[in-house]
């Protein structure tokens, strides 16, 4: 039987695309509704094996975070591929894949706990079978000969272990590496010479190959100049020619440039006063404390210049500047090869020059690199140890195969302990919802005399709250501070009320591994917590509009009253000084009193008919609520409804809105349902603070409030109400007299 090619880069139908294997059957997947989204359940290896397979609509994140969440962020790093800080599906259906490609079964990423059997590994083929020879090898080396099971704690040993020994995979060799004093000294050379390169443990300076083969490379190439060297017409003094060639070096440009103005000179006389230095340039020499070795005077000529004038090689005639240099000069090349002499004529020193032409090359064609200073012998010690230390290096890398397998271990190993737990945070969100403590939970917030567990870190605040606002859930975002350390969470207060909530305010808390921070509300986004909270929300906000108005004017009341007292204190305290009367005022007649004093009696029949007005409206209303009979219920309720029904309807859409995605999403994630957060998951993530049951209370509130005469009279006003009330539906007649009976009519009428 032939089927089509799986591989989806291959179209189907292509000649040489049918292979002999069965068509794989469509893997059957489980699901539970939770958040009013389909999530996945893993409950077998397979549904692991196969997760490339499952629509990546289904899946309840797209993307998370490698920071700023509670999973082990080596784990994330690991899985991160591209390195991006984020993990995103391909990356972990590529890590499921990668680990069930290296276990016999995929059952055992479902067990955890960070401890693999060799026995799980695939021994049948690579690359199982090396990962399961390096953790024996590994067992083996950690002295657990008889043991078979692997755990994180021992790599992680063996992983400090390998990079301290002397061979740890790097191509890094040290000084210390070196097993003779030759080959130490020529390591040193070449880090001193060409740099070096971090060891991989404790970063100590080393040499790695690139450097190594750069190093011995400028060796050889200054070990073939010295042997090109050899040759006899390069040196006609033999081993005194490099010397000789030298000083004529050091001196040539001077000796070349005295020769060349005498030359001029006997071209024409007139010339020698301009290429001698003229009074002027002594002038401004001798203005300064001379120094023969000077730039100024080693710029002069070597000596006085005139026609067809020889070179004194010694003698006061001489540039004092140049003295020395011409003695070396002097002594080992022309003495060497033109004999002792005083002068040099310009024949003589031609021929000098091509004597030592050859040797003079050879000087220059010296290989301009770090190692041009070395001595011949020194150069050669240097290549003797080319191949132990290229063997050094080659011995050092030979160790990485082994390291590669080690941080394939620790990923497998990570991988059963952690992804697991990852793809219920990830491609589900079973962990949230079955209250088992999710990823992105940070910890837990008292405050208020609430614990709030749905808390999330945040590293800005601002551009947080911009989208976790439209998560409709009353968010208070805090800074959180412990023993010098800072940060920034939200918590979702998703029960209770929110009258008391506002920044400022201070509660305490517990990260998920047990440390207490101290937290301030810094931020708060309101929203309905519950219907019943929203149906007495018009009242406490009318209750607070009436206190406020009294302040209001109680502190008026009191700022007049302040003022009257100051006034009055003021005339008191001056009163015993009588003010002399104005003669520009007429003198007040005896028992006539000021008309300012008086009261409109206009104004007061106003007030009053007023007032009456008002009360008629009111005895009205009354009487027409009263008249409404056995519907006065209705109406209560239908003033109830009037007041609370739009904001228990605004809460109740809010509430139906309420969802755990834009909190997450601004956080960094990228939720791919609406994870719906609904009044009963609220109440258990936001629990108010109860009696445990049965506790009893031993004693009453010795500071309870006492309402005395006040509380009296509201209860009568309710109890005369109630009366009415029930007189109005004619609940009382068969127990009152006739004549007060409502239905008694009176005989006559």
């Amino acid at each position: 039987m032939t089927t089509t090619s799986t591989n989806p880069a291959i179209p189907a139908g292509v000649p040489g695309t049918e292979t002999e294997t069965p068509p794989r059957q469509p893997h059957i997947w489980q699901f539970i509704r939770a958040g009013g989204v389909d999530q996945v359940v893993f409950r077998s290896g397979e549904d692991i094996a196969r997760i490339a397979e499952l629509d990546q609509k289904l899946w309840v994140a797209l993307a998370c975070p490698t920071r700023g969440i509670d999973f082990d962020p080596r784990t994330l790093d690991l899985i991160d591929s591209d390195g991006d800080g984020r993990v995103r599906p391909p990356e972990v259906i590529a890590a499921c894949l990668w680990a069930c490609e290296r276990l016999r079964s995929a059952d055992v990423l479902l067990a955890g706990g960070g401890t693999l059997s060799l026995d799980d590994l695939d021994n049948t083929g690579s690359p199982g079978s090396d990962l399961a020879r390096e953790g024996r090898r590994i067992l083996d080396l950690l002295g657990k000969k008889d043991a078979n099971t692997l755990t994180l704690a021992d790599i992680s040993d063996r992983g400090e272990w390998l990079a301290s020994m002397r061979f740890n995979g790097d191509g890094v060799v040290t000084p210390e590496t070196a097993g003779d004093d030759a080959l130490r000294a020529t390591i040193e050379e070449a880090m001193r010479t060409h740099g070096s390169t971090p060891d991989r443990h404790e970063s100590r300076p080393g040499l790695d190959r690139a450097r190594a083969e750069a190093f011995m490379a400028e060796a050889k190439a200054v070990h073939d100049w010295y042997a090109k060297g050899d040759e006899e017409a390069l040196l006609p003094l033999g081993e005194r020619t490099l010397a000789a060639t030298e000083s004529m070096r050091a001196v040539a440009a001077k000796v070349d440039d005295f020769f060349a103005r005498c030359r001029v000179a006997a071209y024409d006389v007139q010339a020698v006063a301009a290429l001698n230095p003229s009074a002027d340039a002594y002038d401004a020499l001798s203005s300064h404390t001379l120094d023969v070795g000077a730039p100024p005077i080693a710029e002069l000529p070597l000596a006085p210049v005139t026609p067809s004038r020889s070179l004194p090689l010694q003698g006061t005639s001489l540039n004092p500047a140049w003295t020395d240099a011409m003695a070396v000069f002097a002594r080992d090349a022309v003495a060497s090869l033109l004999g002792e002499r005083d002068a040099l004529e310009e024949e003589q020193w031609q021929a000098l020059r091509r004597r030592l032409a050859p040797c003079e090359a050879w000087i220059e064609a010296r290989p301009a690199n770090a190692l041009a200073g070395l001595s011949r012998d020194r150069v050669a010690a240097l290549l003797v140890t080319r191949d132990a230390l290229l063997a050094l290096i080659a011995e050092d890398e030979a160790a990485e195969h082994h390291n590669r397998l080690l941080v394939d271990l620790e990923k497998l190993l990570r991988l059963q302990r952690d992804l697991r737990v990852l793809l219920h945070n990830f491609v589900s969100f079973k962990a949230f919802y079955q209250r088992e403590g999710a990823i992105f939970q940070a910890g837990t917030l008292y405050l208020d005399g609430r614990s709030c567990e749905l808390t999330v870190q945040v590293q800005d605040t601002a551009r947080h709250a911009a989208l976790a606002g439209l998560a409709k859930t009353c968010l208070a975002y805090c800074d959180c501070t412990r023993q010098g350390q800072k940060m920034s969470i939200v918590a979702a207060f998703t029960a209770g009320d929110v009258d008391f909530l506002f920044a400022g305010r201070n509660g305490v808390f517990y990260d998920r591994q047990g440390r207490d921070w101290d937290a301030t509300i810094t931020k708060l986004i309101e929203n309905p917590t519950s219907v019943a909270q929203a149906f007495f929300a018009p009242y406490k906000k009318f209750v607070r509009l009436v206190e406020e108005q009294v302040a209001k004017r109680a502190a008026a009341s009191e700022a007049g009253s302040q003022s009257a007292l100051q006034s009055l204190a003021g005339r008191v305290a001056t009163a015993d000084q009588a003010a002399a009367p104005d003669a520009s005022k007429p003198p007040a007649r005896p028992g006539v009193t000021p008309a300012a004093s008086r009261i409109d009696v206009g104004t007061v029949a106003a007030i009053g008919v007023a007032l009456g007005s008002i009360s008629a409206v009111l005895v009205g209303i009354f009487g027409k609520f009263i008249d409404l009979g056995q519907w006065i219920p209705v109406a209560l309720a239908g003033i109830v409804i009037a007041i609370s029904g739009p904001s228990m309807l605004i809460a109740w859409l809010k509430l139906r809105q309420r969802s755990l995605g834009p909190i997450l999403d601004a956080s960094g994630w990228a939720i791919n349902g609406r994870m719906k957060v609904n009044v009963r998951l609220g109440g258990l993530l936001s629990q108010t603070a109860r009696v445990p049951p049965g506790a009893k209370r031993i004693a009453a509130d010795p500071y309870r409030e006492r309402h005395g005469l006040a509380g009296v009279l509201a209860a009568v006003c309710i109890v005369g109400v109630g009366v009415v009330l029930a007189w109005r539906m004619d609940w009382l007649d068969d127990r009152l007299p006739p004549r007060l009976q409502h239905g008694t009519t009176i005989s006559g009428q």
